[in-house]
């Protein structure tokens, strides 16, 4: 008589193979595992293609100069606001990050918003726009501070009658677009320019491209601790985030029932209506971190320690110690690039 064991279905089998290389996984780059100080041979580990962040191309996208140029003008310029105060740049300075360093930035006749602007720099590696992902591409993206009452105040028909009275602008939109200023060309203008602010060659970039000294021993603990942690799960690739939805609380609770709800807290729900949306955002990219506070979609954190505290409570379920806290941070301090070959 057979007796020997009953053979495991294969689902089971399939179940305990996957957990196996999990709790591999886990062990590998389980945080106390790793030491604070690695020794200088570990940076071999990351000069390849393996890596989940990925370095920006050091040359500027294939873009119309032209539109670049005309872009710019325009990203610049007041009349796209209704009472000639605000321009995009006006919350989104290029010489602080590609934001305003304020909680909620101010519009038309000193109105206050209710959203944290998030920066300009490398958003066309974004795969929307806005927080909540409500606008699909950069161009759909202009369409929203030019109407809100609270940001520009303005519509495209007003605007166009600005522009057209300025000789300037007749000129060079007709260089570019034979239809000469329309919504559409501004729009378009606007966001290739935007496309073109990307910041290459931050010291991790040159560090992925094979400079062992572009970063310190803390940093790169703080890379392997970012990883371990699961950190990396949203911020990866080469804009380190602005790839996916997240929601914001998925371990902990983030919004406390004391805490009277905005329509900017809602995320993704103020669009869909649909409950499972309700606090999910677009996860931001990381690149210029140190440059962006304050942080988060409500501009309530000010400083890099404290939104690393949050995002290990909330987002991860555990309490970081505080010398974690402190090479993460490290770590993301080496993300600021340069624009247009200047350190930000």
């Amino acid at each position: 008589m057979d007796i020997s064991p009953p053979t495991s279905p294969l689902w089971i089998k399939v179940v305990l193979g996957a957990m196996l290389l999990t709790c591999l996984y886990a062990w590998e780059f389980w945080p106390s595992k790793l030491p604070s100080v690695p020794p200088s041979p570990h940076y071999s580990v990351l000069t390849n293609s393996r890596e989940p962040i990925t370095p920006l191309p050091l040359e500027p996208p294939d873009l119309d100069q032209g539109k670049v140029a005309l872009g710019k003008k325009l990203f610049n310029e007041l009349k796209l606001s209704h009472d000639n105060t605000i321009a995009c740049a006006s919350c989104h300075q290029l010489d602080h990050g590609g934001v305003d360093a304020k909680k909620y930035s101010r519009g038309i006749y000193g109105q206050l918003g209710n959203i944290n602007a998030p920066t300009v720099y490398n958003s066309g590696y974004n795969f929307r726009q806005f927080w909540n992902g409500r606008a699909a591409t950069l161009e759909q993206q202009v369409d929203g501070p030019v109407n809100n009452p609270v940001e520009m105040g303005s519509n495209w028909t007003e605007v166009i009658s600005k522009l057209q009275k300025d000789p300037s602008y007749a000129i060079k939109f007709a260089n570019i677009y034979p239809d000469g200023i329309t919504a559409e060309n501004i729009r378009d203008a606007i966001a290739t320019f935007e496309r073109s602010l990307i910041t290459p060659n931050s010291r991790f970039d040159k560090f992925l491209r094979g400079d062992t000294k572009a970063i310190t021993p803390k940093e790169f603990a703080g890379y392997q601790l970012f990883k371990g942690y699961g950190c990396i799960s949203c911020h990866q690739g080469s804009n380190i985030g602005g790839n996916l939805y997240e929601k914001l609380g998925i371990m902990r609770p983030y919004f406390k029932e004391n805490r009277p709800l905005t329509e900017a807290d809602m995320g993704r729900y103020a669009i869909t209506r649909n409950l499972e949306d309700m606090h999910v955002f677009k996860v931001p990219g990381l690149r210029n971190i140190a440059l962006t506070a304050p942080y988060l979609h409500d501009g309530s954190v000010p400083t890099l320690e404290q939104v690393v505290r949050i995002m290990g409570e909330h987002q991860l379920g555990v309490d970081l110690p505080t010398e974690d806290i402190s090479e993460i941070v490290a770590f993301l301090k080496t993300l600021t690039g340069e624009y247009g070959g200047n350190p930000l």
